[in-house]
């Protein structure tokens, strides 16, 4: 009998000790994820204001069990785990695919719109996204938000305001466009579908020689989040991401099914209002427009280092097939999404030595995703980072840079310069159009200052 009591206690005594184990274990492991979690808060106060100014993700702290899961669901690491609560702790990361809300057990988050009116780089707007500028409208990256969903959105609800506005007017003269649409990207797409849905006279005009917008000048096979879209006239998009490639031909099979009237290779000089209706000159013409959606996304004209060298052929703006380039020394220049992806896709190709130079200490503004792929191909040795740097000539087969270390001169074939566009603004300043809280939030006054 002592002998299974013995054995009873063994086993109870071993079972205990699992569990402290387990228990343990768990509460080491929550402590660090705590701890690193405050740090990357503290970390993203360095940066600047951590206000939400686009899509952000907001906590019900009375709901939160702090459970994880939508930490481990968002692919931007935007949340943390810090005092037992979810909190945003990079929310200028999110991009608003509400992956963490879909997470949420308790439902005790929500994506929301931080304040939009008050950017200096965002077009003043009414709730319908009319700018001061009376018939002027706005849609698409230009208005402040990002993703292909807030595009189509924005395109298809902007033109449905447009049509109930233009709603019982007399169309007596056939040239006149209902509506003028500037930019072929997913907002001015959704806005064309949608104004042959509502029987509106439009034009789309697109300097490009394609369709996309910011999607044409993507690297080959990037993938974008297309989550929860719906397509006037096509209905809902299946996949949550798909390729540059992919979108692309399905946008052509949408022009080509509907015979939209996009006209390429029309870069709009000048907008003009007059007397209610707008004249819309082009590189090769002149159009009428009762109302103009400005659907021109944000990236404009591609920002330039200044430095001597930069007007060589070998320096480029974009990557469009980072297959092209094979056993190449290159240099990419740049910190933001945009530079890490083209970097990434270089250093890939056989042969390349890349040299990745951005004069930021960290890259604390790129997406999660992109880090993690850039820390293996660093630890492959495909690509070198140059932290605090700064390109100060480029020559004919050379680079000359300033590092934290001083002046170094590395051998080169081509630099890529991705550090981002001139948004279009002076052209928006040119038609009238005011930013942020330039004309407060009365729209009488704002139209009283064109």
């Amino acid at each position: 009998m002592p002998s299974v009591l013995h054995t009873g206690t063994l086993i109870w005594a071993s079972a205990l000790a699992v569990v402290a184990l387990i228990v343990l274990g768990y509460l080491i492991s929550f402590r660090r994820r705590n701890r690193r979690d405050r740090e990357r808060a503290g970390a993203a106060l360095l940066h600047g204001p951590q206000q939400p100014m686009g899509a952000f993700p907001y906590i019900d702290p009375a709901v939160c069990i702090g459970c994880g899961g939508c930490v481990a669901a968002c692919p931007e690491k935007v949340l943390g785990i810090v005092g037992g609560l979810a909190v945003a702790v990079q929310g200028s990361r999110c991009v608003g695919i509400a992956s963490c809300a879909k997470a949420c057990p308790v439902q005790a988050i929500e994506i929301a719109l931080g304040d939009l009116r008050g950017r200096a780089d965002v077009p003043w707007m009414t709730d319908q996204r009319e700018t001061n500028v009376p018939g002027v409208y706005v849609a698409g990256e230009l208005a402040g938000l990002a993703l292909i969903r807030n595009a189509v959105r924005q395109g298809r609800e902007t033109v449905h305001a447009i049509a109930a506005d233009l709603a019982g007017v007399a169309r007596k003269d056939p040239e006149l466009l209902d509506v003028a649409i500037l930019g072929a990207g997913p907002a001015g797409l959704a806005a064309a579908l949608t104004a042959v849905e509502s029987g509106l006279r439009y034009a789309v005009f697109e300097q490009q020689s394609d369709l996309g917008g910011t999607i044409y000048n993507f690297p080959r096979r990037k993938l974008t989040h297309t989550e929860e879209v719906v397509l006037p006239l096509y209905g809902p998009l299946r996949k949550q991401e798909y390729s540059k490639e992919e979108l692309l031909e399905l946008f052509r099979g949408l022009l080509e099914k509907h015979r939209l009237e996009v006209l390429f290779g029309q870069k709009v000089l000048q907008v003009i209002p007059e007397g209610g209706l707008f004249h819309i000159l082009t590189v090769n013409g002149a159009w009428r427009a009762r109302r103009v959606l400005l659907a021109l996304g944000r990236r404009g004209t591609p920002r330039k280092l200044g430095v001597p060298g930069e007007q060589l052929p070998k320096v480029m703006y974009q990557v469009r097939d980072a297959e092209e380039y094979r056993g190449k020394k290159i240099v990419c220049v740049g910190g933001g999404d945009s530079a890490i992806e083209a970097a990434m896709g270089l250093a890939r190709q056989a042969g390349n030595q890349l040299t990745l130079s951005y004069r930021g200490k960290a890259f604390d503004r790129v997406k999660a995703k992109n880090l993690e792929t850039l820390d293996k191909l660093v630890k492959r040795g495909k690509i070198r980072p140059l932290l605090g740097s700064e390109v100060l000539e480029i020559r004919r087969d050379q680079v000359r840079l300033r590092t934290a270390e001083g002046e170094i001169t590395l051998d080169n074939d081509y630099v890529f310069v991705l550090i981002g566009g001139e948004p279009p603004f002076p052209f928006l300043r040119s038609i009238g159009v005011l930013f942020g809280n330039e004309a407060g939030n009365d729209p009488a006054t704002a139209a009283r200052s064109v």
